[in-house]
């Protein structure tokens, strides 16, 4: 190989060697944990909200990812609704393949969720939907949170995740508004 191409070649690996040290050296410095998290006020009821929420059958009717693959296997186990239901699915790239099961279920106030991603890369979070009566209103309170692994960490370099998931959260909750308040 000629000197000329060494050095060419030298140079491309110091430039990427430079810039993954640099990924990584911000990905240090993000937390080691997330909160998403968003708000709306529903004019319906907090029990009507969290019987559709509390039931893994009607997450079709307002939830964000349930479009997303027309063709997403969907399996339902455990109890009907409530603690201790399971809904399973097997999708695209867009939704992946993954489980979620109800932890706890404080009828009407409090619903925490187990929510296990497992493709397209493997998450393991909490998801918590809390109701609030407001007079004819609720106010409905939808976080996920969970570890940031050094992966998580290095695509939040790329990616803010706030915005990305908080916008399926924000549809989610108007489509669970509309649906409720009929």
């Amino acid at each position: 190989m000629e000197p000329t191409m060494l050095k060419i070649i030298a140079g491309i690996a110091i430039v990427l060697v430079v810039a993954i040290a640099v990924v990584l050296v911000l990905a240090a410095t993000k937390p080691d944990t997330f909160r998403i998290e968003r708000n709306a006020t529903i004019n319906a009821p907090a029990e009507k909200i969290f019987a559709v929420l509390s039931d893994f059958h009607q997450w079709g009717g307002w939830s964000p990812w349930e479009k997303k693959d027309p063709d997403m296997k969907r399996s339902f186990t455990g109890a009907d609704r409530g603690k201790g239901a399971v809904y399973g699915w097997e999708g695209d790239k867009n939704v992946g393949t993954g489980r979620m099961e109800i932890l706890e279920a404080s009828t009407p106030s409090k619903l925490v969720i187990k929510l296990d991603f497992l493709k397209p890369f493997e998450a393991h979070n909490t998801a918590e939907f809390t109701m609030l009566p407001q007079g004819n209103a609720t106010n409905v309170h939808w976080v996920m949170h969970g570890p940031s692994p050094l992966m998580a960490k290095v695509m939040h370099v790329f990616i803010n995740m706030d915005k990305m998931v908080g916008k399926d959260f924000e549809q989610g909750l108007a489509n669970l508004k509309q649906l409720t308040e009929k």
